[in-house]
């Protein structure tokens, strides 16, 4: 079992959430360096009517609310997907230590898949990637979601 596998489960959850409400079932969690959870967040983009309120983007900004600065240095966050471009950006802004995702996303993923926003040696912070935690059980959420879709 992953060292990430337990805050993965609350991504998850988090995503499971997200879906209640017609948003895209992904999940995010912020956890400090000393291992506490900061935030949790899902999806909230139908919720909210923001574009921005992506499963990570909420979770860093309510975990910078609780640390009380932008700077979430030595965070890590966990997301049941590989992020967007946007959210890529929005993790090495909040300089982001560590990187934990569950599935890939080979339609937008900017951490791999199309670009590698995260770990782009012309940017001035650099994320640690761990990939494949708990993969099968993201995947299998957001296919299931869009299955119900159609």
């Amino acid at each position: 079992m992953s060292r990430w596998s337990a805050e993965m489960g609350l991504a998850l959850e988090a995503g499971r959430r997200a879906s209640d409400h017609g948003d895209v079932p992904i999940g995010a969690v912020v956890v400090s360096q000393s291992g506490d959870v900061l935030a949790t967040a899902g999806n909230e983009r139908e919720l909210t009517g923001d574009p921005t309120a992506h499963a990570e983007v909420v979770a860093l900004r309510r975990a910078a609310e609780i640390v009380g600065e932008w700077r979430l240095e030595g965070c890590t966050l966990v997301v049941t997907l590989e992020p967007c471009t946007m959210c890529a950006g929005a993790l090495v802004a909040a300089r982001i230590a560590r990187l934990v995702l569950g599935a890939w996303d080979p339609k937008a993923g900017a951490v791999s898949s199309l670009w590698d926003v995260v770990r782009d040696p012309r940017l001035n912070h650099r994320v640690e990637v761990v990939a494949g935690v708990r993969e099968a059980e993201s995947a299998e959420l957001l296919r299931d979601f869009f299955a119900a879709q159609r």
